[in-house]
């Protein structure tokens, strides 16, 4: 499969990571360059998708960038993992729900490797984890689509300062927390980011 894998070492503005999706997506679509799946990490911002309301937002003195993505309000920032892609949905079945289930997946497979049981949920996208009861999303899923090429992508807490979700509404869920990969299990992360790319390419293939 002819993806090419992008890693960020350095912090990526938001805009900066939307501004190269948006010219590799004309470029796929004129069959002129590679798809991509791309790790990173975002500085702090807040971005709203196309479905939010003002009312989401409690603490109205944050700045929110307005996205074309599907979704609601989330958060980034350091500690963060951040998967974008660009992917061409012409190669595969042209079916949205199957790629989402797809990223959903992928994420569950990667977290089973650390032994930590998620899952996920048609009403609520994204992935949960439940502990006692509690239900506490761990990763964000937010996706466009344009001329079956799929871009944006999902996002993993590993441990990242819970306390922004405070100022929204994350997702626009108010009865289920947020939680991060460190409080559920204590333990290293450092090579997530490899199992997560070979789970995803693999479950691309099948």
């Amino acid at each position: 499969m002819n993806i090419e894998i992008k890693k960020s070492k350095k912090p990526i503005k938001y805009e900066s990571a939307v501004e190269l999706m948006e010219k590799r997506l004309v470029e796929i679509n004129k069959n002129n360059a590679q798809e991509l799946i791309w790790i990173l990490e975002h500085k702090e911002i807040y971005t709203a998708g196309t479905s939010f309301s003002d009312n989401e937002i409690l603490d109205k003195s944050i700045k929110i960038s307005k996205t074309n993505r599907g979704g609601k309000i989330t958060y980034h920032g350091p500690g963060q993992l951040i998967c974008y892609f660009v992917l061409d949905l012409k190669k595969r079945k042209k079916d949205i729900r199957k790629f989402i289930s797809i990223i959903e997946k992928t994420i569950i497979d990667t977290l089973k490797f650390y032994k930590i049981q998620t899952s996920a949920d048609r009403e609520n996208i994204g992935i949960w984890h439940t502990d006692n009861y509690k239900i506490n999303k761990v990763a964000a899923i937010g996706v466009r689509v344009s001329k079956w090429i799929a871009y944006h992508g999902f996002s993993i807490n590993i441990n990242n300062d819970l306390d922004k979700y405070k100022a929204i509404v994350p997702c626009g869920i108010k009865d289920k927390g947020v939680i991060t990969l460190k409080k559920i299990r204590d333990q290293s992360y450092k090579n997530l980011d490899e199992i997560l790319i070979k789970n995803f390419i693999s479950n691309l293939e099948n």
